[in-house]
């Protein structure tokens, strides 16, 4: 298959299927249970069902489709599996002491500490115009998801509070994570079958002693049984969730952690876009702007930006 045609059908698949997966997460995490309006809040618990899913998932798909011998090393998978689930908790985590556009925002740079620490601890190199084009992309995203008008107390907040801080702290284990899945390809060619069964057990395994440390497994469960309602929910979550990151370790695998990090990246932006143009919701002049600098950087990454970043 042809390359392009190979990425578009990726990027495709993470779109589409974490479209939904945004969807019912919202709906889960945010809807309220029983006559006395209950939240759910065992993010810890949902996404170690999610890890489940997904690892069940891979194991079917490698079976059905085998891959030649993984000779990656274990504790390749397992320092991945440990970066991606603290960027997730750290993300999570700053929600307590930042609004929910700030940390969009900060996340929309994942691309920028991926290319560093590809570079650093990856072993790659990019041509000039490979960072420009990203940082553009980047600054289109930020641009576009900012809101305005903050309030007076977050006007007296110090440039990095503990919630930036965390927010930084999450942007560097996404960076490693991408270092060390660059690490993967180059010594070992590392096939997205192997890497999504190998990343999602370590996940599994991290997970499981933090829940049962917690506690929270247990308040899980009784929550479950006392809406069962949800378990169609969580299974639905669960199963885009593989169905997603089913793409995501392809595209990590055939064209790297940075294009894959570009991918998730626009899927935000795509996603309020749409949301805009569909319900008619009238866009802001800054915004504007904002879609045409995406739209700038994709384009002159796409035909410009495709030199192969040599192994150094």
């Amino acid at each position: 298959m042809d390359k392009r045609a190979k990425f578009a059908i990726c990027a495709a698949g993470i779109f589409v299927f974490f479209f939904f997966y945004g969807i019912l997460q919202e709906k889960i995490t945010r809807g309220t249970y029983g006559t006395q309006g209950e939240k759910f809040t065992h993010t810890l618990s949902l996404v170690f069902v999610q890890c489940v899913v997904n690892y069940a998932f891979a194991k079917v798909v490698l079976r059905a489709f085998p891959e030649e011998a993984d000779t990656t090393s274990p504790t390749y998978y397992a320092i991945s599996a440990l970066t991606y689930l603290l960027a997730m908790v750290f993300s999570n985590m700053a929600l307590r002491w930042v609004n929910y556009p700030t940390q969009v925002v900060a996340k929309s740079g994942k691309p920028i500490p991926v290319m560093i620490l590809g570079v650093v601890l990856g072993r790659k190199s990019y041509p000039l115009k490979k960072y420009l084009f990203v940082l553009l992309v980047v600054i289109g995203v930020a641009l576009f998801m900012f809101k305005d008008g903050k309030s007076k107390a977050s006007q007296s907040e110090s440039i990095l509070g503990l919630g930036e801080v965390l927010l930084i702290l999450s942007l560097t284990m996404d960076g490693i994570t991408g270092a060390v899945q660059e690490r993967m390809r180059s010594e070992s060619k590392t096939k997205s079958g192997h890497m999504m069964v190998n990343m999602n057990f370590w996940s599994i395994l991290f997970l499981g002693v933090a829940l049962i440390v917690s506690g929270q497994l247990f308040e899980f469960a009784s929550f479950v049984q006392r809406y069962p309602q949800i378990i169609m929910q969580i299974f639905l979550f669960s199963a885009f969730s593989a169905l997603g990151q089913f793409f995501i370790f392809w595209t990590v695998s055939d064209f790297g952690p940075l294009p894959c990090s570009i991918v998730t990246t626009t899927r935000k932006f795509f996603t309020v876009l749409a949301s805009v143009l569909l319900f008619g919701n009238p866009m802001l002049t800054r915004q504007w702007v904002a879609t045409i600098i995406v739209f700038t950087g994709l384009f002159l990454d796409s035909f410009y930006g495709k030199q192969a970043a040599k192994a150094k």
